[in-house]
């Protein structure tokens, strides 16, 4: 073996730590860029009855409203979130969610039970959940069924 080879597999292990290191970085950096995404309701919402699921890839809310806490859940830690309810004026009124022992379970108490009410009417309803600078927004229609 020639001295050209032994100095090369003495620091091709180094390179390779640094280039991991580098990229973890490089990765880290870039999830706290600001960035806005879209939640997308899986199926029909129905938030009086516990069947609403907004997803984003890996990313889950369940929204329902028991007992006039309009309560959300996630699969990741959020760092804040916001629940705007939107009249027939599109008009919104904001609820800021306020977080129920971890990061992972916000609620506030809202009027939604009496403004969807038993009639099979569908209200307007729009999110906002913010994560380590990223804004994950849904605006979605819940119905009774």
């Amino acid at each position: 073996m020639n001295k050209h080879t032994k100095i090369a597999f003495m620091v091709a292990p180094i390179l390779a730590v640094i280039g991991y290191i580098a990229a973890d970085y490089y990765v880290e950096n870039q999830a706290e860029n600001e960035k806005v995404v879209q939640l997308i309701p899986t199926d029909n919402c129905d938030v009086i009855s516990q069947t609403c699921i907004l997803k984003s890839g890996d990313f889950e809310v369940n929204v329902f409203d028991k007992d006039n806490l309009t309560s959300i859940n996630s699969t990741f830690p959020l760092d804040s979130a916001t629940l705007f309810l939107v009249d027939s004026n599109n008009e919104p009124t904001a609820y800021p969610l306020g977080m129920i022992q971890s990061p992972y379970y916000w609620h506030t108490e809202t009027d939604l039970r009496e403004l969807v009410g038993n009639s099979g009417q569908s209200y307007k309803l729009r999110l906002v959940l913010n994560i380590k600078g990223g804004s994950y927004i849904a605006e979605f229609y819940t119905t009774t069924q």
